[in-house]
């Protein structure tokens, strides 16, 4: 049987996959990027997509937005033998040293989600990036020579509640950027057995509009680049 929510079967994911959230990407990252890609599910707009990169076999699955969605798929993509899964999206800034389109390699997430928070039974956790697909990102970004940066970011589930207060604490503390899945993917990697990291471009830096959509799908082609050198590396066998 296919799991309740990505209509597949074992065999139809790759081992190595890509997360963004929004369906439109990941159909354009498929259509971009991968040799014969073939659609294995699209069930409640939940698009996911294997082919080939550079001969490497990598499917890009929709993860939706937020904790939820993303911890849904998530477990699926593990029950169909999904080994090394690495989010691409979209962040906003906490630091003015990340500017528009730049990308953030996230380190660790601060879970401040309702998700992980569910499955950790509300104890002090730190979900941090598998350090394979962190080091292997990180020279990919290093040879394509788009700006970026490595740290923490920090998991949220509400979008429009502005908490400036909060932002500025986390700002002191070092925090780069704020997103809405990350927490949840890297706690469930853990606890799964599985690797795991997370690649974000900034849409909105500190203090100004979000980025027009040519500049933001400058920042989204980088990413996608690296993340996928970074899948398909031979390291990626370790």
């Amino acid at each position: 049987m296919s799991p309740l929510h990505l209509h597949a079967s074992p065999g139809e994911v790759a081992e190595r996959v890509l997360l963004p959230g929004d369906p439109g990407r990941a159909r354009w990252i498929a259509e971009q990027y991968f040799t014969h890609p073939r659609l294995y599910s699209d069930h409640r707009g939940l698009l996911g997509y294997t082919g080939r990169f550079r001969g490497v076999e990598i499917s890009v699955q929709t993860s939706g937005m937020g904790g939820p969605s993303a911890a849904i798929v998530t477990e699926e993509l593990i029950q169909l033998g999904a080994k090394q899964l690495l989010r691409v999206g979209t962040c906003g800034a906490l630091q003015p040293s990340v500017g528009p389109a730049d990308l953030v390699i996230a380190q660790a997430a601060v879970p401040l989600d309702g998700t992980s928070r569910q499955y950790l039974g509300g104890d002090p956790y730190a979900p941090a990036a598998s350090y394979p697909l962190l080091e292997r990102s990180v020279r990919a970004a290093r040879a394509k020579g788009w700006p970026y940066q490595v740290g923490l970011i920090a998991t949220e589930d509400a979008f429009y509640a502005e908490n400036p207060q909060r932002r500025a604490a986390l700002r002191q503390r070092g925090v780069l950027a704020v997103e809405m899945e990350a927490a949840a993917l890297l706690t469930i990697a853990a606890l799964r057995g599985v690797q795991a990291g997370c690649l974000l471009t900034c849409s909105n830096p500190v203090g100004e509009a979000f980025i027009a959509p040519e500049a933001l799908q400058q920042g989204v082609a980088a990413m996608v680049e690296v993340a996928l050198e970074a899948l398909s590396s031979p390291a990626g066998e370790a």
